[in-house]
């Protein structure tokens, strides 16, 4: 039967073509990717030229893109729905702004006693709800490695999260999820990394300590792992490493420790 949606799609890709070259260059420029399959890949490579279809990269003054800082941001970006169907989950917003540096952004704070706090801070990424994500550009460049950083799924993650309204941590579950185990595993290490950096808010933390800001940023930092230092998350609260597979379909520790095993450059902690 015929379908619109798939001759669209198939349009879209016959008329944004990748060049080899190009390809080769920025799948090489990100270790992140390092052990997907030649069908991961050539998956993943369809949905990047979808999502730069469909989202429109504004750089600001400063920030210069080019067609590889296009791909490697798209590649980043499509990664986390790799095993997931195409459901527009990164519907609700239209617009990626990259900023030249890090960024002050206006914040608000009510505090148990019901007065609001505001102040000015400075920061790397942010993501509306129903508004646009908002990256610096230095934040984006520093991303694709396994050193347990990465500023565009951080940010996309939020997205995922505000699906069902208000980021709390919560994204739609697929329907084999139970959101008890969810809310469990995902509370009981939120509450043991406040407990630390409640003792001693220099304490060092097994991951960012942003983590512990609110469920929001647990969810978004935790994401941010899973595929960046999943080996680190997976030491630090397995359970949430569980859920997150889950929720992705994916097993980037599986990944890594076939590289580990397989490729010398892997071999020691990164």
């Amino acid at each position: 039967m015929w379908s619109f949606r798939a001759w669209q799609r198939k349009r879209i890709l016959a008329r944004n073509p990748i060049s080899a070259e190009l390809w080769r260059r920025v799948v090489g420029s990100l270790p992140i990717l390092d052990g997907l399959s030649d069908e991961e890949l050539a998956r993943l490579r369809e949905r990047a030229v979808l999502f730069l279809h469909e989202k429109r990269l504004t750089a600001l003054p400063g920030v210069e893109l080019q067609a590889e800082d296009r791909l490697r941001l798209a590649l980043q970006a499509e990664l986390p729905l790799l095993h997931l169907a195409e459901l527009g989950w990164y519907r609700g917003f239209h617009e990626i702004v990259l900023y030249p540096d890090d960024f002050l952004s206006p914040q608000k704070y009510r505090d148990p006693a019901g007065v609001e706090h505001e102040w000015d801070g400075e920061h790397s990424g942010e993501a509306w709800l129903q508004g646009p994500v908002i990256l610096a550009w230095p934040g984006v460049q520093g991303s694709g490695g396994w050193e347990g950083y990465n500023l565009v799924i951080h940010e996309l993650a939020h997205k995922l999260d505000m699906l069902n309204g208000d980021a709390n941590g919560l994204p739609p579950l697929h329907r084999n999820m139970h959101i008890e185990a969810w809310a469990t595993a995902m509370q009981s290490a939120y509450d043991q990394l406040d407990a630390v950096l409640d003792a001693d808010p220099d304490a060092e933390t097994p991951i960012d300590p942003y983590a512990a800001e609110n469920p929001a940023e647990f969810f978004a930092v935790t994401s941010e792992y899973f595929f960046s230092a999943p080996d680190v998350l997976h030491q630090a609260f397995p359970e949430v490493y569980a859920q997150l597979a889950a929720f992705y379909r994916q097993d980037p520790l599986t990944r890594l420790q076939q590289l580990q095993h397989s490729h010398p450059q892997y071999a020691e902690p990164h």
